[in-house]
């Protein structure tokens, strides 16, 4: 799981940069903190290049500098697994929306449930931290970070 969410971290990085830097948002900060290797405050191509370095010696288990079939299915399995859970979740927080288990989620349970917001806060605190955040913005724009 970890390895999932390193590889997915990196591989997003270079697609949210360009809008993230104008947005400044929280999350987005995260992962500048994150990749910004000299302290900066501004992600370079080379600090890219490197975060995509250290995730391709993270994803070669096996240290021969190629990502074999055996690899790339483990990392497969891992965002699978991941994205598995999360189908889970959404469908426990749908199920518990219904308040009235009618079967339908009406306009009144959808107001008054915070199904975005429960489903991000892994954790259970009442918080969302910038990593829980994220989740909701992947799944409102379809893209994270």
């Amino acid at each position: 799981m970890k390895l999932a969410a390193a590889a997915f971290a990196v591989l997003i990085s270079g697609l949210a940069l360009p809008g993230a830097v104008q947005a400044q948002t929280t999350p987005i900060a995260a992962l500048i903190d994150r990749l910004d290797s000299d302290g900066d405050g501004i992600v370079s191509r080379d600090e890219i290049a490197a975060a995509r370095e250290r995730l391709f010696e993270r994803l070669d288990a096996n240290g021969d500098g190629n990502l074999d079939a055996g690899e790339i299915d483990a990392l497969r399995d891992a965002i699978m697994d991941r994205a598995v859970a999360m189908q889970a979740r959404l469908g426990s927080q749908l199920r518990r929306m219904d308040a009235n288990g009618d079967g339908t989620v009406s306009a009144e349970e959808f107001r008054t449930r915070t199904l975005l917001f429960d489903l991000a806060d892994r954790d259970g605190d009442g918080k969302l931290s910038p990593a829980e955040f994220a989740v909701i913005r992947s799944l409102l724009v379809g893209r994270p970070g």
